[in-house]
C-alpha cells in the first residue's frame, strides 16, 4: 500500500491541485484505491454524542464536498467521514486557481468558497449509502443568501433522515461575512434556530441527530469566551475545533504565502491544538470536541486527544501522505495503547489540556 500510495501521490502532483483532487475522488469512486480497513481494536472505539465510533479518526469536511465517496473513505481506515460543506443551492465558488500546495511546509491554502452541487445532489447520494455508515453532513450558507440562518435550518431539515450527525460550518474564511456568525448575538440566534429545527425533526422521526459547531482558530480569548458561553446555553452536542487559518506565521514557502484563503496542514497543528485546549478548559469535560488541524501521524492525533479532543479529523496532510495515512494513524494509535498500557485511547483525553491552553494565541 505504501508503494502504491507513493506512486499515486507523485502522479497526482503532476496536476494542478484542484484537478488532482477531482482525480482522487474518481479513483475512490472506481475502486482504483484499494480498501485498507483498520484492524478492529476495541480500545480505539469512542462513544461520543450518543454515537459509537470504531476509532477516533475521521475525514474532515472539504474533501468530499458532494457526498460522492463517504463509504470508500471509511474503507481506507477512517472511523467516520464528514461530507460537505453543502449549501442549499449549487454554487461555483471563487474563481480559479483557488488551491495551492506549499510543499516545503506540508500545507495547503484554499479559497474555494463552498463550491458544491447543492442539497439535492448530495441528498440523492446519501440516500444510497448504508444506514450504519458513520457519515456526518457539514452544512453552510450560500454566498448570496438573503437569510443565512435559514440556509442552515434548511440543511437540518433536508439531511435529517440520512445524516448521523451535523456540523454547522460558520468558520470558513472564504465566504465573506460568514465568520461574523461567530459573534455572540449572531451565534445565539443561529443555534436557537438550528437546534429548534433539530427538535422538530427529532419529534418527527424519533431520532436524535447530534449537531456540532465548527469554529475558526483565528479567535481572541474574548471570542472564545463568547462561543463557549453560547454553546453551553444551548443543547448543542459538540464543537469542531478548528477550521483553516488566515495566519501565515512560520511558513517557509513565502512565494505562495501571500495567496488569499485559509491555510491548513502541518503549520496549523499548534495553533488549532491550543484553541482546542482553550475551549476544553472553557466548556468543561462533558461537551464533546472534535479536534482538527495539522494531524499527520498517530502522535499528532494522540496529542489532539491529550489536549482535550474526543475525536479527531484530518484532510490536508493526506494530500502529502496519500491514502495509506488513515490506516497508519489508526495502527499507530493501537501501538500507543500497547506502549502505555491503555484500556482505552480515551484515557489520555485532557492529560495535556493545561500545556496547550496556557499558550498565548
Amino acid at each position: 500500500m505504501s508503494l502504491l500510495s507513493d506512486l499515486g501521490r507523485k502522479g497526482l502532483f503532476l496536476f494542478d491541485p484542484e484537478t488532482a483532487h477531482g482525480l482522487s475522488i474518481a479513483a475512490l469512486k472506481t475502486g482504483l484505491v484499494p480498501a485498507c480497513p483498520a484492524r478492529p481494536d476495541p480500545r480505539l472505539a469512542r462513544t461520543v454524542a450518543g454515537l459509537t465510533f470504531p476509532n477516533p479518526l475521521g475525514m474532515a469536511a472539504g474533501y468530499d464536498k458532494n457526498a460522492e465517496v463517504p463509504e470508500p473513505l471509511i474503507r481506507l481506515g477512517f472511523g467516520f467521514a464528514e461530507v460537505g460543506t453543502v449549501t442549499p443551492r449549487p454554487q461555483e465558488g471563487n474563481p480559479k486557481p483557488r488551491i495551492f500546495r506549499l510543499l516545503e511546509d506540508g500545507a495547503v491554502i484554499n479559497r474555494l468558497g463552498f463550491n458544491n452541487a447543492g442539497h439535492a445532489a448530495a441528498l440523492a447520494r446519501l440516500k444510497a449509502c448504508r444506514r450504519d455508515a458513520l457519515i456526518g453532513v457539514n452544512i453552510g450558507a450560500n454566498k448570496d443568501s438573503a437569510d443565512r440562518v435559514a440556509d442552515y435550518v434548511e440543511g437540518i431539515r433536508t439531511f435529517y433522515d440520512v445524516a448521523r450527525y451535523f456540523t454547522a460550518n460558520i468558520s470558513s474564511p472564504n465566504t465573506p461575512g460568514l465568520r461574523d456568525l461567530q459573534a455572540r448575538e449572531s451565534l445565539d440566534a443561529l443555534l436557537a434556530a438550528v437546534l429548534a429545527a433539530r427538535a422538530e425533526q427529532a419529534e418527527r422521526t424519533g431520532r436524535h441527530v447530534p449537531v456540532f459547531l465548527k469554529i475558526a482558530p483565528d479567535l481572541t480569548e474574548e471570542g472564545l469566551d463568547d462561543i463557549a458561553a453560547v454553546a453551553l446555553a444551548h443543547p448543542l452536542d459538540g464543537l469542531v475545533v478548528s477550521n483553516t487559518t488566515l495566519s501565515r506565521e512560520g511558513l517557509t514557502d513565502r512565494r505562495l504565502a501571500g495567496e488569499a484563503g485559509g491555510l491548513s496542514g502541518r503549520p496549523l497543528f499548534e495553533k488549532s491544538t491550543s484553541v482546542l485546549a482553550k475551549m476544553r478548559r472553557r466548556v468543561g469535560g462533558d461537551l464533546p470536541i472534535i479536534g482538527v488541524g495539522g494531524i499527520s501521524s498517530a502522535e499528532t492525533a494522540a496529542e489532539k486527544i491529550r489536549a482535550g479532543a474526543d475525536l479527531v479529523q484530518l484532510y490536508s496532510c493526506m494530500v502529502y501522505a496519500g491514502p495509506g495515512l488513515p490506516g497508519e494513524i489508526v495502527g499507530g494509535l493501537s501501538r500507543l495503547c500497547d506502549r502505555e498500557g491503555l484500556a482505552s485511547i480515551g484515557d489520555i483525553r485532557g492529560s495535556r489540556t493545561a500545556h496547550w491552553a496556557d499558550r498565548p494565541l
